[in-house]
């Protein structure tokens, strides 16, 4: 029986997909879900027959717009995911924009094809501009949103910082472009927040959120979040995204060979962030935003599981 009971054990272990630490309430962490948005590029994007299918109504569907995509591909996205009934977000990446004409007839062609009114400005992932834009502060400069009647701007957030705007791995220019965002939410209509780059590990972040309240930037945070996926795909995509050093969550559990092949889920993140909100309703992070890594079905099926489970057991 000895024999047994510790193979059993060991079984169990294997097939955990959880800390032994204990989970917060779940209703705590249902609630911080619900609401959550989603990342889809045109290519990932076609492989969903239907998004009314596995996301719930009212999701804000952002549409990433990788250099080389033609606009007429993410526009043609935009478009279908709308007609079923999503608020679509399209990235504008500042380094990929020729100039300001560009600028406006991207703008004018999601209007007219998809009634597009919501935004993602950021750089970009590319190294030197392409034209005459070389950071998203220069797309809001223009007015160019404001004049077009957008309702909602979001910007992008580093709570691990960005080597590519402060090379010396501060956050010194990162802090600049915020408070000049900040400030910038004072004289648009527009409704802002900052979207941030996906995490795996809660305290640094929670740090860094509150961080960005005592230096006087109130703009609400929606946190970026890797969806379930391969344990090996994440890490390759936290690599080449340049993610900080909450890789080393990933990088623990890739050392450990009970875990190895596992798929990797974010509901320790997720349920600390969830923690600390409930106890802090003051704090700076709004909702999650979903990056799907491993899919965006399987990020959906998640997220919806998470989002409702408490609410399901609380009506039994």
């Amino acid at each position: 029986m000895g024999t047994v009971s510790r193979s059993l054990e060991a079984l169990m272990s294997i097939l955990s997909f959880r800390s032994n630490k204990p989970a917060p309430a779940p209703v705590a962490t249902s609630d911080f879900v619900a609401g959550y948005s989603i990342e889809v590029m045109p290519r990932t994007a076609e492989k969903v027959e239907s998004f009314a299918e596995i996301l719930p109504v009212g999701t804000r569907v952002y549409i990433a717009h990788i250099d080389g995509t033609p606009i007429e591909e993410m526009v043609a996205t935009a478009k279908r995911i709308a007609a079923e009934g999503f608020e679509v977000m399209p990235h504008f990446p500042a380094r990929i924009i020729d100039d300001a004409a560009t600028l406006e007839d991207w703008i004018a062609r999601y209007q007219g094809e998809a009634d597009v009114r919501s935004a993602l400005l950021l750089a970009g992932g590319v190294a030197e501009p392409k034209g005459a834009f070389d950071n998203s502060m220069q797309l809001m400069d223009t007015g160019l949103f404001d004049k077009a009647g957008f309702t909602r701007l979001h910007v992008a957030g580093h709570p691990e910082g960005n080597r590519d705007i402060d090379v010396d791995g501060s956050d010194a220019n990162v802090s600049e472009a915020l408070r000049w965002k900040q400030a910038f939410s004072e004289r648009t209509d527009a409704q802002m927040a900052i979207a941030t780059q996906f995490c795996f590990e809660a305290q640094p972040v929670i740090e860094w959120a509150e961080a960005l309240r005592a230096n006087g930037i109130d703009l609400p945070v929606h946190i970026g979040i890797a969806g379930p996926g391969k344990l090996q795909t994440l890490i390759k995509f936290a690599i080449a995204c340049g993610v900080g050093p909450s890789l080393r969550v990933l990088q623990k559990r890739a050392m450990d060979v009970t875990k190895l092949v596992l798929p990797y889920t974010p509901d320790d993140v997720v349920n600390e962030l969830a923690a600390h909100k409930a106890a802090n309703p003051d704090f700076a992070i709004e909702q999650i935003h979903i990056f799907p890594l491993g899919g965006i079905k399987t990020s959906a099926e998640w997220a919806n599981a998470a989002a409702t489970q408490a609410k399901v057991s609380a009506a039994r």
